[in-house]
């Protein structure tokens, strides 16, 4: 009998989260939780963010931001820095250290992945590379 797509989403919400909780395991920095690491990555990937800004995109409030990045930066993974086009605005930036986490972190999550996709069958693999353009279409829906 066919899975109801109720059944089916069900099926796929539970292989995403356990994929997705699998790839955060492999992190440059075991230190780091999963919320200081967004953060850094968002830097990486956004450029430097005032706190405010910060806070808007991590969907935290911004006192909660201030604890993170006090946290980051007593860790050395970032620095904040005076604006140059308005000195009375802070900037949170990468710190060059923050960078090398970022940049090892997704290395060795890929470098995971990929000895994943190699132990299974060209088929399984054609079939995953077909998934993966339909999923990032559902998040972009």
């Amino acid at each position: 009998m066919a899975k109801t797509i109720g059944e089916q989403a069900t099926e796929l919400r539970i292989a995403t989260f356990r994929l997705a909780r699998r790839l955060r395991a492999e992190k440059a920095d075991g230190e780091l939780s999963d919320a200081h690491f967004s953060v850094l990555a968002g830097l990486h990937w956004h450029g430097a963010l005032t706190l405010t800004a910060l806070a808007e995109r991590e969907g935290v409030s911004a006192p909660s931001m201030n604890r993170t990045v006090n946290c980051l930066e007593e860790g050395g993974y970032i620095e904040r820095v005076a604006d140059e086009s308005d000195r009375r605005k802070v900037i949170i930036a990468l710190t060059d250290a923050g960078q090398a986490t970022v940049k090892d972190t997704v290395k060795k999550r890929d470098r995971w992945l990929h000895q994943q996709l190699r132990s299974l069958s060209p088929e399984d693999r054609a079939t995953l590379a077909a998934a993966t353009d339909i999923m990032r279409s559902l998040t972009t829906q």
